[in-house]
């Protein structure tokens, strides 16, 4: 996904302070992904190490430089600045423009952008602003519930029952994030869902309808995203033949490239799906703190039948 110049413009309460010193010029072309540059240098007379093609920032030293400049001297050194392809100028503090590049920029159809904030809220705000816009996304069918802390990622076929478990999950205290459509963006190597804008923690059951989760079970039942850390895969019992039984084999599935541990649960009447989620959450806690129930459990076994058979060995050896 890119990221544009009006993009920014538009974010909601406007965090960057931005307004367009261009007009519309420029605003939908796609913004570099790159680090924000400062052109001090460039603005020096030293272009040889100039990397044009990222988002450059005049900050207030910059602008008092120009400023600080006979007209002859400053058209000089603008012009220099613009004559490389750039894809976009920021200009922070709410300082005021020379005319000449204002000029330059219309000219060559590059957007100038002031923003109210100083340079150093400028830097520090923009770039997760950017790496949320350009983040890699997903959309996925399921339904995403906080359990002790845990993000549970609930998958399976339609009608499977994965809405009433994160319903019953809600019943019991634990948090709805998402139901039916989930939104999944990757940060590094973290995954983080959250529901549609538009659904707003509202949740289908079959036969009785769209339901209001924190209508009915108060605003502490929801949550507005949560890092998906487990899909547990819903499977009905007779497509689930070859579900893991000892827990020693750990399965994994990818989601935008980051693996992601993987529980399949096959469903039978009278099965409580629920509890179930509740342990595959607190068994997930473990693992992450080092214990491992399943090993511990292979390795007394192990331990045991070795004992075991050093017994009768010595036992064979002594009657011989």
């Amino acid at each position: 996904m890119t990221v544009c110049a009006r993009d920014l413009l538009q974010l909601p309460e406007n965090p960057l302070g931005l307004e367009s010193l261009t007009g519309d010029i420029g605003l939908d072309r796609p913004l570099p992904k790159g680090e924000l540059a400062s052109p001090g240098l460039v603005l020096a007379g030293y272009t040889e190490r100039f990397l044009p093609d990222r988002m450059h920032v005049l900050g207030e030293t910059e602008i008092s430089y120009l400023q600080s400049l006979e007209d002859a001297a400053r058209r000089k050194v603008i012009e220099a600045f613009m004559s490389f392809p750039l894809p976009i100028v920021f200009v922070t503090k709410g300082k005021k423009v020379p005319d000449v590049l204002l000029e330059l920029a219309r000219e060559r159809g590059i957007p100038v952008l002031r923003s109210t904030l100083s340079t150093a809220e400028f830097y520090q705000n923009i770039k997760p602003v950017v790496e949320a816009a350009t983040a890699p996304r997903t959309t996925v069918h399921a339904s995403l519930a906080d359990v002790y802390g845990v993000g549970l990622l609930f998958v399976g076929r339609s009608g499977i029952g994965k809405s009433e478990c994160v319903l019953d999950l809600v019943e019991r205290g634990h948090r709805l994030v998402a139901d039916d459509v989930v939104q999944i963006v990757r940060r590094g190597n973290t995954l983080i869902g959250q529901g549609h804008e538009l659904a707003a923690h509202h949740m289908e059951i079959r036969g009785v309808g769209l339901i209001d989760i924190p209508a009915l079970f108060g605003i502490r039942s929801v949550r507005q995203q949560k890092r998906v850390e487990v899909v547990v895969q819903l499977e009905d019992w007779d497509n689930a033949q070859d579900a893991e039984r000892t827990g020693l084999v750990q399965e994994e599935t990818e989601i935008l490239g980051v693996p992601v541990p993987k529980v399949m649960v096959p469903l039978n009447p009278g099965k409580n799906i629920t509890v179930v989620s509740e342990v595959v959450a607190m068994n997930h806690l473990l693992r992450m703190t080092g214990i491992d129930s399943a090993a511990a459990f292979n390795e007394r076994l192990i331990r045991r039948m070795m004992d075991k058979r050093g017994l009768r060995q010595y036992l064979q050896d002594d009657l011989e």
